[in-house]
Formats: C-alpha cells, structure tokens, sequence
C-alpha cells in the first residue's frame, strides 16, 4: 500500500491499471519486437478512439 491513503484507494487504482495494462500487454505468444510494436501501435489507436468517445 505504499504511496495510498486506504486500501479503498488502492482498490480503486488497481482497478483501473489492471484494465490499461491488459490492453497495452501483449499475449505471451507473441514474443519478437516487431510484433510487440505493431501490437503496441494498435492497442495505442483502440486508446485515442476510446478516448475521444469518452470526451
């Protein structure tokens, strides 16, 4: 719990993180840097159009 106040704050932050970094983690089968990049330019794209449907 290092730098949170209460463990309701923790929660609320891992929530949250674990959803992003699912989405930015590429599967373990694909394991070259070009694939991780592409996957990475993708996951990145999926991140602008969710975030501008959110605005």
């Amino acid at each position: 719990m290092q730098g949170f106040r209460s463990p309701r704050y923790l929660q609320r932050f891992v929530s949250v993180f674990s959803a992003v970094r699912n989405l930015f983690a590429p599967p373990r089968s694909r394991r070259s840097a070009h694939a991780t990049y592409l996957y990475r330019l993708n996951a990145m794209a999926q991140w602008k159009v969710a975030a501008n449907a959110a605005a």
